[in-house]
């Protein structure tokens, strides 16, 4: 039999009176469990609270796809509690000690309201503390797994030109050899200095060619063009030559010149030399775009997580808009055209780090998956009086006009299990109501819009 005592001992139950403890004790049932054995397994009806008087309890089981584990030591109370919606038991429990357990059945909680009312008020706040901590974890881990997609696709941004530019060197490697070697030809031959200027101008001229690359079609036939000269010169070796200029979109009449103005054999170490010249000047144009691109994503990494600046203060919401989609891009450009409007004057607004891109990334993410990769993005900015206004919309089939009362509750959502916690658009309100903003939303099918209204930076948010 359980003494009042030991109840009294647990905190919730401190100072109540004891007539109120025996009628609890006297409603319960006793339990005592060795370790090892099992009280609850996931999944069963909750019937029950539990009030853990001596011994631990350990609670293990399965949520949003991953495994939790808590400890119930001696003190605590579990299970369902008044005014819980809980229907089944969220984790199993065992007991990994010698344990004493009193049960409380919840067909009399009613029971319970009306006769401890201090212990029902003690319990209300236990269960929103439990529900704060529980949402707290759960913004957590959205936020984890929202970094691991970002961090996904951002490996992935940077690895492709990352390889580029490694292929590129690679390649340079090769063709300064043949360069080198094409030199050595023409220094043993007996060239004059108005040969050789015309060798020397027709590479710098070929090399800083800055012509758009043709289509695949006229570039076909381009090199077929070339290769045909090359063959009617006696070159029926150097079609790789010819398809490399052939990308340059260098013309066969600027060839004819050089054929026409020197021996074959010295014609052709000329031109190995300046097709690989021309070569030479692709493949340094692919290195600086390839590592403008990087330099690109690591000022937009940078920007969007506000790296080396003070945690409020007031950021341009283009910059920020911009900053996002560049980190989203590895979405966007299979399939999703994004149209953008934006004001000739920067709109200030004063953040909280970086937490804005939070909201643009949420909302264009979501978008992004309402169209399901295809589609076009609205992303547009202005001033109305004193505040700042983004919208951003998409052509999706829109929201059904019986959830659009829930997306912002939190935990709703309508992607499969695994897919969504249903914490993004909670996180945007949250974000957008501790900036002083609010947020409103239209939609029908193809056409959705997300307005998100903030004050205008000199006022601290």
């Amino acid at each position: 039999m359980v003494e009042p005592s030991e109840l009294l001992g647990v905190p919730v139950f401190a100072d109540l009176p004891k007539d109120q403890i025996a009628w609890f004790i006297g409603q319960s049932e006793e339990s005592h469990l060795k370790a090892g054995d099992i009280l609850t397994h996931q999944g069963d009806p909750a019937e029950w609270m539990l009030v853990i008087l001596e011994g631990e309890l350990q609670g293990r089981g399965e949520l949003g796809g991953e495994t939790i584990v808590i400890s119930l030591p001696a003190g605590q109370v579990s299970g369902r509690l008044p005014f819980s919606r809980m229907k089944q038991i969220a984790v199993g429990m065992r007991a990994i000690s010698d344990s004493h357990i009193l049960r409380f059945p919840s067909s009399k909680f009613q029971q319970l309201v009306q006769t401890m009312p201090e212990l029902t008020t003690r319990l209300v706040a236990l269960m929103t503390d439990r529900v704060r901590e529980f949402t707290r974890l759960e913004q957590q881990r959205d936020r984890l797994a929202a970094l691991g997609k970002l961090s996904a696709g951002l490996a992935h941004e940077l690895n492709n030109p990352a390889s580029a530019a490694t292929r590129a060197t690679s390649q340079l490697r090769d063709i300064l050899k043949r360069i080198r070697d094409a030199s050595h030809d023409l220094g043993r031959r007996d060239l004059s200095t108005a040969q050789k200027l015309e060798i020397e101008k027709l590479e710098t001229s070929l090399t800083n060619l800055n012509d758009p690359p043709p289509d695949p079609l006229a570039r076909s036939a381009l090199e077929d063009q070339l290769d045909s000269l090359l063959r009617s010169h006696g070159q029926n070796d150097l079609w790789q030559l010819a398809a490399g200029l052939a990308r340059r979109n260098v013309q066969p009449e600027v060839l004819e010149t050089l054929f026409s103005n020197l021996d074959a054999d010295t014609a052709r170490a000329a031109l190995v030399r300046i097709a690989a010249s021309v070569e030479v000047a692709s493949l340094l144009n692919e290195i600086e775009s390839s590592t403008s691109r990087i330099s690109d994503l690591v000022r937009a990494i940078k920007e969007y997580t506000s790296m080396d600046q003070s945690p409020v203060q007031n950021v341009d919401i283009v910059k920020g808009l911009e900053s996002t989609l560049t980190i989203l891009n590895h979405k966007l450009k299979h399939g999703v055209a994004v149209v953008r409007d934006y004001p000739s004057v920067p709109l200030l607004v004063n953040s909280f780090g970086s937490e804005l891109n939070q909201i643009w990334t949420n909302l264009i993410d979501n978008a992004i998956d309402a169209m399901h990769g295809k589609g076009e993005i609205r992303v547009r900015a202005h001033c109305e009086d004193t505040c700042a206004v983004v919208e951003i919309g998409d052509n999706g089939p829109g929201i059904p006009p019986e959830i659009k009362p829930h997306i912002f509750e939190p935990f709703f959502t309508t992607k499969g299990v695994g897919e969504g916690t249903g914490l993004g658009l909670d996180t945007v309100q949250r974000l957008v109501k501790k900036h002083s903003g609010s947020i409103q939303v239209t939609s029908k099918p193809g056409d959705t819009r997300f307005q998100v209204w903030l004050p205008l930076g000199g006022t601290p948010a």
